[in-house]
């Protein structure tokens, strides 16, 4: 009996090591080339990343100085307290943040139907895909994380091992919640695929509730004074529930704190490097066998979900909002119904995207979460309007990101099918003004919420209330004016990608603007208001003693700034609009 001759090596399956080796490869590709086309290309926007970045992490380092300077009197527990409530409400946004990005890559992209097709085990794809969601989603918190570990070290004259140890502590921190969202990603589209109705009835469920008690408690909620002992007391309350010793938070905290411990004469207290080390390898065994854990759920439940997410039929039952398109399409006049029909498409492929409604969730969300624990304490009516208005701009700088990257390439996403657009009875105005009332209209009712509940929660009254929400409104109209026209005066037709198109010069110059709006917009209204209330505060003399310093603290300076807030909103809507229209009539598909 002749012997079969064994497979040729070009069908020969690489082993588990040898095909991590080719993806770690092609990992280092796609950042080099990546690196090199942001170099080449998108030399502006790297140049404000980095300078923007720099600035806020110096700016964020000398604020934490000065807390931490403040609290280094009181007891150690403040600061663990503080630690455990910080890296307690990152950890959470990492699990929803990665789990989002996760299901982008692996279940939505190109690349994984590919990467599908190719002869390469699941687990293998999972951690290719599962590298860039971590990176994508962790680069925040290495921004919001290091000057604050920074500053508290400098305050607390730690030894050199501190500074050492604070990458690898945060390093092993963020591989936990992110391996839990991407196995929560993956579990649910497997095994869960028709509970999505159910899960969203439960969700709204839960926002109704959480609306009420949050209006119940602006409503009837306890002024206390700040820094009493009532005061400490409350906080203690709220922050003690992040202290959990299952938590990878507190073993972060707790492990940083130790390390952070020196001898009188600024020497390495050896007993707690110690005990700091046992954390880290506490973090890095849990990141490790979470990373284990991800990789065998992918292996048994990433190609049946792709398989099921992928011959999904959708059907008339599972259109929830089905009638709200419709009534949207039939609402108005004859004439409109083009511009109506625009925005219902708008709408259903906003709803269908789950990283741009998930996104723009969750971000508001935590944002709402924010403001709902602004308690009402004995503020002075100049630093609750400080503190409003520093909300305020919180709100505009969020929506400027999502205008750039979601709004700004909407009209160039039109591309590939805009020959189909150009057939139908519909000027091109019309588009242009479909994604203008989409991104407005989207905008304007989160938004305002969130201005309204920080105001209530700070007690500001409603003169100023109305102020802030007028300069809501404005901003919205702005930032949507200033993405969708942009959008329009330099429109990328041949590029699909929406990061890409966002990343280019003319999403880079969209944030741009839109920040120096946001900043202009906050300025005109702020300045005004607070001589205004200083004037309140310091005495009548305060108008007569400084001029036109003293003239714009009183109330025709409030209602100039006012005033100078709606021309600047309606300049920043039209006149972005009137070009990018222009241009538009002219394009050539």
């Amino acid at each position: 009996m002749s012997r079969r001759a064994p497979p040729p090596d070009a069908v020969r399956l690489l082993s588990f090591e040898d095909e991590a080796r080719l993806f770690m490869r092609l990992r280092g590709t796609l950042a080099w080339e990546t690196v090199r086309s942001m170099l080449s290309d998108s030399r502006l926007r790297l140049t404000l990343v980095v300078l923007l970045s720099g600035m806020f992490w110096a700016a964020l380092y000398g604020l934490f100085v000065e807390g931490f300077g403040f609290l280094d009197a009181l007891h150690a527990e403040v600061i663990s307290l503080l630690f455990n409530a910080f890296f307690a409400s990152l950890m959470v946004m990492l699990v929803f943040s990665t789990g989002i990005l996760v299901y982008t890559g692996m279940y939505c992209s190109t690349e994984s139907r590919l990467l599908l097709t190719l002869p390469a085990r699941a687990e293998t794809i999972h951690a290719h895909k599962f590298r860039e969601a971590m990176w994508f989603s962790s680069w925040g918190f290495v921004l919001l994380g290091s000057p604050m570990l920074a500053a508290y070290g400098v305050v607390r004259h730690a030894a050199w091992p501190y500074f050492i140890l604070m990458l690898p502590f945060m390093i092993s921190f963020v591989f936990i919640p992110a391996s839990v969202g991407s196995i929560i990603c993956m579990t649910l589209v497997a095994w869960m695929p028709r509970l999505r109705l159910h899960a969203l009835t439960i969700g709204v469920t839960i926002a109704c509730i959480a609306a009420l008690v949050i209006g119940w408690s602006m409503f009837h909620q306890v002024k206390v004074d700040a820094m009493s002992a009532a005061w400490f007391e409350r906080t203690f309350a709220r922050l003690a529930v992040t202290e959990q010793k299952l938590f990878p938070s507190w073993w972060l905290s707790t492990g940083l704190i130790e390390a952070a411990r020196t001898e009188r004469d600024g020497t390495v207290l050896a007993a707690s490097f110690f005990e700091s080390l046992k954390f880290l390898a506490l973090l890095i065994a849990n990141a490790l066998a979470l990373q284990h854990l991800a990789g065998w759920v992918a292996r048994i439940a990433y190609r049946k979900g792709f398989s099921q997410l992928a011959s999904e039929i959708p059907s008339r039952r599972r259109r929830p909002l089905r009638w709200f398109d419709r009534a949207l399409g039939h609402a108005g006049f004859a004439a409109g119904r083009p511009l109506r029909l625009l925005l219902v498409k708008d709408f259903r492929l906003f709803r269908r995207d789950v990283s741009q409604w998930s996104q723009f969730a969750i971000f508001f969300g935590l944002l709402g979460l924010y403001f709902f624990n602004l308690r009402a304490f004995n503020y002075n009516n100049a630093y609750a309007s400080m503190i409003g208005y520093l909300n305020l701009a919180v709100v505009g700088l969020i929506l400027s990101t999502f205008t750039t990257r979601f709004v700004y390439p909407m009209i160039s996403l039109e591309g590939r099918r805009f020959w189909i657009l150009g057939l139908l009875p519909v000027h091109r105005d019309q588009i242009v003004w479909s994604k203008f009332l989409f991104s407005f209209v989207g905008s304007l009712g989160p938004c305002c919420s969130l201005v309204l509940l920080s105001d209530g929660m700070l007690g500001l009254p409603w003169p100023l209330i109305a102020q802030h929400e007028l300069c809501c409104l404005m901003l919205c109209m702005g930032l949507s004016g200033i993405a969708v026209g942009l959008g329009a005066r330099m429109p990328d037709l041949r590029e699909s990608s929406p990061s890409k198109i966002s990343s280019g010069f003319g999403g880079t110059l969209s944030l741009v603007v839109s920040s120096l709006f946001i900043m202009a917009t906050v300025m005109l209204a702020a300045v005004p208001t607070h001589l205004f209330l200083l004037s309140h505060t310091l005495g009548p003399g305060f108008i007569s003693q400084h001029g036109i310093l003293g003239w714009a603290g009183g109330p025709w300076g409030a209602i100039a700034g006012s005033v100078a807030v709606v021309g600047l909103g309606v300049a920043a809507t039209f006149v972005p609009l009137v070009l990018g229209l222009r241009a538009f009539r002219r394009l050539e598909a």
